[in-house]
């Protein structure tokens, strides 16, 4: 999978927005997100999808270095989120800029570009990786794009074979997965021996698929993911709020 039409300069980071301080990014630790713009995927319940291309009015890159500067002491970690981060070369020199501020590095990832991940590792502490169905051709009805379940278990061995510090979400649309699909997904998750992934309830805010909103507004109160996956791990946070 190629990279999408790189930014003027490749060695700078295209930002979408920041927001400047959260407890749930990065599990542990305080951090700001950086959202980088661009994603191969066009995932029909994304939340982002305004990140999805490269688009003028972008938050500087020197910006946002100074903004991790002044955030020396203040904070522990800085997320590189999007879009999709690994989607940019620049996101290498992005990681590079923020361990060398004495921040550690996190990334939120849907394992869309599997050898970026792999040069990645050795300069983030921590991967927040999504699971989007289980791995095979159910993944193509989430993301839009064929075959994607591919490199998203190629990035999940990679992960596991580095021993980065790793959490799995995957976002729970009924619409996209039923419960034969959140079961397959959690025994496959347990025959290669990962930890399990982390519920996380869709929300309807930023996403353009208007079907997927009607739908859930009709379910809501009548199949809840807290009434129906009991037997499942469960987690949901509000996202802050972009901050350009």
């Amino acid at each position: 999978m190629k990279p999408l039409s790189t930014p003027p300069n490749v060695e700078t980071l295209r930002v979408g927005g920041i927001v400047p301080f959260s407890t749930v990014d990065y599990p542990g630790w305080l951090s700001a997100v950086v959202f980088c713009q661009g994603c191969p995927w066009r995932c029909r319940y994304c939340h982002n999808a305004h990140l999805r291309r490269f688009r003028s009015g972008a938050v500087p890159w020197d910006h946002v270095v100074e903004f991790m500067d002044k955030r020396r002491g203040r904070l522990e970690a800085i997320v590189f989120s999007g879009g999709e981060p690994t989607a940019q070369p620049g996101i290498e020199n992005a990681c590079r800029t923020a361990r060398a501020l004495g921040f550690r590095v996190g990334l939120h990832t849907a394992g869309a570009y599997p050898e970026q991940l792999r040069r990645l590792i050795p300069l983030i502490d921590w991967v927040g990786l999504d699971v989007k169905a289980p791995f095979d051709a159910r993944y193509d009805a989430v993301t839009g794009r064929k075959n994607s379940w591919k490199p998203a278990r190629q990035s999940l061995d990679i992960i596991l074979s580095a021993g980065v510090p790793y959490q799995l979400r995957t976002t729970v649309h009924r619409a996209l997965l039923d419960q034969e699909a959140l079961d397959d997904i959690s025994s496959t998750l347990a025959q290669i021996g990962t930890q399990p992934t982390r519920w996380q309830t869709f929300r309807p805010q930023g996403c353009k698929d208007e079907e997927l909103v009607n739908w859930a507004g009709e379910q809501a109160g009548e199949d809840s993911p807290e009434e129906t996956l009991d037997e499942h791990h469960h987690e949901h946070h509000e996202e802050p709020e972009l901050v350009e």
